[in-house]
């Protein structure tokens, strides 16, 4: 047996601690990265959920940053994010967009009236379309978009008072949305 058989183990096993390394010291692995980052937010036509014969398409968005965020009734974490959207709406200009994603519209509509609406509006993905265009892959999920419907961020798993005060916020204050001064309270 040669002494360069000899280092063949050790060199794999050297391979496998650098793998380790970097994959293990990723930034948050909820941040995953998107194709979509710095591209347009997809074309789509969705009913509203309020009035499934209105048609909410991709233009009905633009003018303004806007969160996108995909949530379900089915989904616990889409429930324990509610409060801080119902916060974030309360307490600043940016707008809303709630896409109820693969998920029945009476009990959308009914979680809405129980919990609070923090949206400006919502569409129906009930097939899980746009989500595929979005690159979904489950609930919740949330993209920044700026006034031209850029997708600057995407977030998956839940907005806390964290990711809003560590991620979102200085984003959206890049784009000129500021969090107003309110006492703390719930509802827009």
């Amino acid at each position: 047996m040669s002494r360069l058989s000899l280092f063949v183990p050790l060199g794999v096993f050297v391979l496998i601690l650098v793998v380790g390394w970097f994959g293990f010291s990723l930034d948050d692995r909820r941040q995953m990265p998107s194709a979509l980052i710095d591209k347009p937010f997809p074309e789509f036509a969705a009913p509203s959920l309020y009035d499934q014969a209105r048609t909410v398409t991709r233009a009905d968005i633009l003018g303004r940053p806007t969160l996108v965020n995909v949530w379900a009734t089915w989904c616990t974490t889409c429930k324990a994010e509610h409060a801080e959207l119902m916060r974030i709406a309360e307490r600043t200009d940016v707008q809303l967009v709630g896409v109820n994603y693969k998920d029945d519209v009476a009990k959308a509509q009914r979680w809405l009236a129980d919990f609070g609406d923090p949206y400006d509006m919502v569409v129906v993905d009930p097939d899980g379309v746009l989500g595929v265009e979005l690159g979904v892959t489950g609930a919740p999920e949330t993209f920044l978009l700026d006034g031209e419907g850029k997708i600057l961020y995407k977030r998956v798993a839940d907005v806390n008072r964290r990711i809003w005060r560590d991620e979102l916020a200085p984003r959206l204050a890049r784009l000129g949305i500021v969090e107003k001064d309110l006492p703390e309270q719930g509802g827009r």
